[in-house]
């Protein structure tokens, strides 16, 4: 929607697109081309079997970037498509102009909480649950798929925002051919890869600091990725950072405080970047 400078909207796990709903006119009307894309696996986008690893993904988006005819992009991540943002501004640094990562601590620091929280151990152990190998593609799909709804109302502070019609097409997008298996594969490359050599060169790559305007924004009571995880984010970046804490909110901000952030992202992509070059 709109016309402008391009600014990428990406979901996380168990969402699609349309988690942006109310993000793409506002966005669009400040003066934007406002796109809302569904990541790898999921929705309307391919299915493959494999490429679920941050190196992969983030270069599904820079070329998604690309062939809209675009430079670069100011990119707004929750979750899963906040990590790969944070991953764009090392691997693809020229296609991302700015970050908003909603959820989702730089990755080297969630990594640091897995070693030495046992809070966000503890927290984590559900998305540990992910690595069992069927079984949780079965129950992500079993009775119309009545666990993606459970998950969203689990991981959110308020559900307010959770009406019928929400929910249902979020069970409807999870239905969609093999989404349940391909959404999984997110957290169990994320476990799997931990010692492994991709893994280890991945996480070296993300100790350069990043250069791109970081706006992050994390729930209080996010149940999931614990606020205390989020904070120190700001050691990974070297440009302009600000970070933002939001009381009485969940895992989904963007849902949860869906009108209290339209406006604000919406104010920060329209400053200037002041990026500091490579």
């Amino acid at each position: 929607m709109g016309e402008g400078p391009l600014v990428v909207c990406l979901h996380g796990f168990p969402q699609y697109w349309y988690a942006w709903r109310k993000y793409l006119p506002q966005i669009a009307a400040a003066g934007f081309t406002a796109v809302a894309m569904d990541l790898r696996g999921y929705g309307g986008s391919d299915h493959p079997p494999d490429g679920y690893n941050p190196y992969t993904l983030s270069a599904d988006v820079a070329g998604v970037i690309a062939v809209l005819g675009y430079e670069d992009a100011a990119v707004v991540g929750h979750g899963w498509g906040g990590q790969i943002g944070w991953t764009m501004t090392t691997a693809h640094p020229k296609s991302i102009r700015k970050l908003v990562a909603i959820s989702a601590p730089h990755p080297r620091r969630l990594r640091e909480s897995l070693i030495k929280q046992r809070g966000q151990l503890k927290a984590t152990l559900e998305r540990f649950m992910m690595q069992i190998p069927w079984w949780t593609e079965r129950t992500l799909r079993a009775g119309d798929a009545i666990e993606v709804e459970k998950i969203l109302r689990r991981w959110s502070r308020s559900t307010g925002w959770l009406t019928p019609e929400v929910a249902g097409n979020y069970r409807a997008a999870m239905k969609v051919l093999d989404t349940a298996h391909c959404s999984l594969e997110y957290a169990r490359w994320a476990t799997r890869s931990l010692y492994r050599t991709d893994g280890i060169n991945y996480f070296k790559l993300m100790s350069e600091p990043t250069t791109v305007p970081v706006l992050q924004i994390h729930g209080q009571n996010d149940r999931l990725v614990l606020a205390e995880t989020a904070r120190g984010s700001d050691e990974y970046v070297s440009g302009r950072y600000e970070f933002l804490e939001l009381p009485d909110v969940g895992h989904f901000p963007h849902e949860e405080a869906a009108d209290e952030l339209v406006g604000l992202v919406t104010n920060w992509l329209s400053q200037p970047a002041n990026r500091i070059d490579r």
